[in-house]
């Protein structure tokens, strides 16, 4: 059986010898992703979980700038133009499943993926990178996840991977600062699995993807499934909890005082900080 990968349009797919390459191309040098391509990264898992040709998989960015910098802004801006019934329909049912779906499908994907973080990551492109089993990262870039500088709560994959991975403390500065983490300090504190100089993250993926395929594959397959327990608790505790809370700020002011902040490089002024309403209302609520 062949399967057919010309449906993805932001996705590029090669299969070579029971490795599948996925490479992110995104919109512009930064691979942003778009609603289309935010789609596509959850449909993916599935179908390369059922494709008898592929034992492992390897996903990373197109070009040398980024791995995937995450959402076009420019487009959540765009939002505010929608009804309330079209914004509510978009955020709620559309963007939550799509995240929904890029969790889950990687978590529940029998087979082994290592993310080969080739440039800067952020968004739903820290997403991927860190819920791959396996993430190789370039010592020279570096990953964040920006959600609450965007004036929003950290949802989709943070909250619910990121204490296992690097502990509580190190989670609590990291996603409620947003600092940068280089490859390096990724590394140190546990958050990938390995960092190398940039010349040698894909081949580096490449050789780890290679063993995979040619190991004992249900072993392999069960291994991961075992392992992933902890993350799908996790997922009942705070992932689904904290991307409800994440769509629920979507409705809120300081989002758009966040996002223009970034846009024009400009200090943000949240209303939320100020005795304003930004999320339902004071933030003691």
């Amino acid at each position: 059986m062949t399967f057919d990968y010309a449906q993805f349009e932001w996705l590029k797919i090669e299969v070579d010898d029971r490795v599948a390459l996925v490479t992110i191309d995104g919109e512009g040098d930064y691979n942003s992703v778009s609603e289309a391509l935010h789609e596509e990264l959850g449909d993916i898992w599935p179908i390369l979980n059922k494709d008898p040709d592929v034992n492992s998989i390897v996903i990373t960015g197109a070009g040398s700038k980024a791995f995937s910098a995450g959402g076009n802004l420019n487009a959540t801006l765009s939002r505010d133009a929608l009804s309330s019934e079209e914004r509510y329909d978009r955020i709620v049912t559309d963007i939550m499943r799509w995240t929904r779906n890029l969790i889950y499908n990687m978590i529940n994907c029998d087979k082994p993926i290592i993310s080969a973080i080739n440039g800067a990551a952020a968004g739903a492109g820290t997403a991927v990178a860190l819920l791959a089993d396996i993430s190789v990262m370039a010592e020279d870039t570096f990953l964040t996840d920006a959600h609450t500088r965007l004036g929003i709560a950290a949802g989709d994959h943070a909250c619910m991977i990121w204490p296992l991975l690097c502990g509580m403390a190190k989670s609590k500065y990291y996603l409620l600062t947003c600092d940068r983490i280089s490859g390096v300090e990724a590394e140190r504190i546990g958050l990938v699995s390995m960092a190398v100089p940039r010349d040698q993250v894909l081949p580096r993926s490449m050789e780890i993807a290679r063993r995979l395929a040619d190991g004992p594959q249900w072993a392999i397959r069960m291994t991961k499934n075992a392992l992933n327990q902890w993350l799908r608790q996790g997922g009942l505790i705070s992932s689904d909890y904290s991307l409800a809370l994440e769509m629920l700020n979507q409705f809120g002011p300081d989002l758009e005082a966040g996002i223009r902040s970034h846009l024009t490089k400009t200090p943000p002024v949240f209303p939320s900080a100020h005795g304003g309403s930004g999320f339902l209302g004071s933030p003691a609520v």
